[in-house]
């Protein structure tokens, strides 16, 4: 058989043996190209003329997910030129040179290399239409189904494959040529070895793991750049110190809890385990770190968009809106521009008031998280413009009933509100509070509805109230482009200096890109790392697992015939696995959740409600990791499963 033929066969067998990886790979290959097409895809440099930072992002995500493939490609080499050392050693034994063995390694994996990077080619054409899709639906604009393979972004993936592999290939190669026969055929014996022994001083490690956990979590939620810096530092310190002195505790805890040690099958799931991680510690250790990173990329990608969505949601319910703070200023160039050339459906031009007493600001402040710069004073607004405002935003029609006023409100300040019982008295006027609606009405600016409420009262009853602003808004036939914002902004700066006026326009068009283009250049690339991240450390787990296939084998052939039945070993192997796999995701999971509950509360109140809730983005981050996690885990474990436990009994 040449060495060709023999480089073939070995390649398939790998392929067949090693399936997580290879599919692995393929995944990673397809979300290359994918995201290489997106740099050079024509829709995204024509938006990128409007967001000049969007090509570079994506092409900076790009990079750092070439550097974890390049990890997840090394260090799967070298884990089959450990699994394969005796192999190669036997080559060695009947005759071959160690350039000839070296040649073979790397012409089985080049041949995988290349298998994985076409079929991923393939898949990333169509997942690339996917990302496409999502980025022009995102600006609203039309998608056409159109299939083919960009050039420059194939050559990029393939150069980026090919760099990864050469450099992994090339350091085995190395090794071989260098290596005698004993070096390879003990090859596979290289453990990673009990860093920490028993005693204090694993003690004194783990304790000193917990405190780093702890600070590290803190120092990341303490929104400063710097510590959050030195509170990653502390979170890989944790963990790394975590999993190496592990491995020495577990036989400590069971030799002070003898009792623990016979129970079920806790020695032989223990025993087993501490042998893996005695082996793997820093592999665990470098695993977590990924998963770490994988859900607060996950977490932080759920809470940018909650706030992009959650700011521009107050202003979107209006086509156009302007408010106008200086009243002995002429704003009629405004409406004169929008007569000539926007077309208007409905529109109101009103006043916002002041109500003179600030009893529902104090009282909203003592109760709740009250986030204000606008008012000094209740606002206060005539029952026939807020009836108008809500035709143009599209509400239902709200009842004023006699002696009455309205609240309108955002909807994290409904709760203490619907306790609020104090009548507003506007002059002679008393009026009790009615009912409370917290539509979207364009209240989270200096000249808006309100700074988070608004008091409605009968228009007979503003007659000789202080206003605190005008403002203009409609409802158009089309949207207000780009160019029609850009000279109202124009004319603002034409009538006023910017920096001496409070004049706030805004259009639904606008707000609605501003979504989508923070939504790309932010979110996109979290959660393209999140996966790359996911997957890398999920297949080294599962690629640990199953090489140990034929171990476990043997060790449940020796418990059946030592009298174990087939279902206390199916229940053995579950507790094995579910404990493997749930160590390095549970670290990350205590530290993340914090933080993101931390950055959930980090924007104004108001913003992170409904959809966006902190609860919500939790439960989203954790269903999105565990989602990726579980495809992993489930392969594994039927794997596992077929070819581990005895077929016959």
């Amino acid at each position: 058989m040449t060495l060709f033929k023999l480089s073939l066969r070995n390649a398939r067998r790998q392929a067949r043996d090693y399936m997580v990886y290879f599919v692995t790979v393929v995944l990673a290959a397809a979300l290359l190209y994918s995201f290489n097409g997106l740099i050079f895809s024509r829709e995204i440099n024509t938006l990128s003329q409007t967001m000049e930072m969007l090509p570079v992002l994506i092409a900076l995500a790009d990079i750092v997910v070439l550097c974890v493939f390049g990890w997840l490609v090394a260090y799967a080499t070298r884990f089959m030129l450990l699994r394969r050392g005796r192999e190669l050693g036997t080559y060695l034994l009947i005759g071959l040179e160690n350039k000839q063995a070296a040649r073979l390694f790397f012409l089985e994996n080049l041949v995988v290399g290349g298998c994985s990077l076409i079929l991923g080619i393939i898949l990333g054409g169509l997942l690339y239409q996917a990302f496409r899709a999502m980025t022009l639906a995102l600006f609203g604009l039309p998608y056409h189904f159109s299939f083919g393979f960009s050039v420059p972004a194939l050559a990029l993936t393939a150069a980026s494959f090919a760099l990864i592999y050469l450099y992994a290939l090339a350091r085995s190669r190395r090794y071989i040529r260098k290596a005698k026969i004993h070096d390879l055929i003990y090859y596979d014996r290289q453990n990673e070895g009990v860093v920490i022994q028993t005693g204090r001083r694993r003690l004194r490690v783990f304790s000193v793991s917990i405190v780093l956990g702890v600070a590290g979590t803190l120092l990341l939620m303490a929104g400063n750049m710097s510590l959050g810096v030195l509170g990653a530092g502390c979170v890989i310190l944790f963990l790394f110190g975590f999993f190496l002195s592990f491995a020495s505790g577990v036989p400590a805890f069971f030799d002070k809890r003898p009792w623990q040690k016979y129970r079920g099958q806790s020695l032989l799931v223990f025993r087993t385990l501490t042998a893996k991680l005695a082996t793997m510690g820093t592999l665990m250790a470098v695993i977590s770190v990924l998963f770490t990173a994988t859900f607060i990329c996950e977490g932080s990608g759920l809470v940018f968009r909650g706030i992009f969505v959650g700011r521009a949601s107050e202003n979107t319910c209006f086509d156009l809106y302007i408010g106008m703070d200086d009243m002995q200023r002429d704003h009629s160039v405004y409406l004169d521009y929008i007569t000539e050339t926007i077309p208007v459906e409905k529109s109101v031009l009103y006043q916002v008031y002041l109500s003179g007493s600030t009893q529902m600001l104090d009282y909203v402040s003592s109760q709740t998280a009250y986030y204000n710069y606008s008012y000094d004073q209740d606002p206060i607004l005539s029952y026939s413009d807020y009836a108008a405002l809500r035709s143009i935003a599209g509400c239902k029609t709200a009842e004023l009933k006699e002696g009455q006023y309205l609240i309108h409100c955002m909807t994290y300040l409904e709760p203490c509100l619907k306790e609020y019982t104090q009548p507003l008295v506007l002059g002679n006027t008393s009026l009790t509070p009615g009912d409370i609606y917290t539509e979207h009405l364009a209240q989270g600016g200096w000249t808006s509805n309100g700074r988070g409420y608004i008091l409605v009262v009968p228009d007979e009853a503003v007659q000789g109230l202080t206003v605190h602003h005008r403002a203009y808004a409609a409802k158009t036939a089309v949207p207000v482009t780009q160019d029609q914002y850009e000279a109202m902004t124009y004319l603002h700066n034409e009538i006023v200096d910017w920096t001496e006026s409070q004049d706030y326009i805004t259009t639904k068009a606008r707000e609605e890109a501003e979504i989508a283009s923070q939504t790309a250049i932010t979110v996109f690339p979290l959660y393209y790392l999140a996966v790359a991240l996911t997957m890398t450390a999920a297949t080294i787990l599962t690629i640990q697992q199953l090489s140990e296939s034929a171990h476990y084998r043997r060790q449940f052939l020796l418990l059946q015939k030592l009298g174990m039945n087939r279902r206390e070993m199916s229940k053995t192997l579950r507790t094995q696995f579910a404990i493997y796999y749930a160590m390095p995701a549970v670290p990350p999971i205590l530290i993340g959740v914090p933080f993101i509950l931390n950055l959930c509360g980090a924007p104004e109140p108001g913003v992170m409600t409904g959809a966006f809730g902190p609860a919500v983005i939790i439960s989203a981050a954790l269903g999105i990791f565990f989602l990726i996690y579980a495809v992993y885990i489930l392969l594994a474990y039927t794997s596992l499963k077929r070819n581990v436990l005895p077929d016959s009994f």
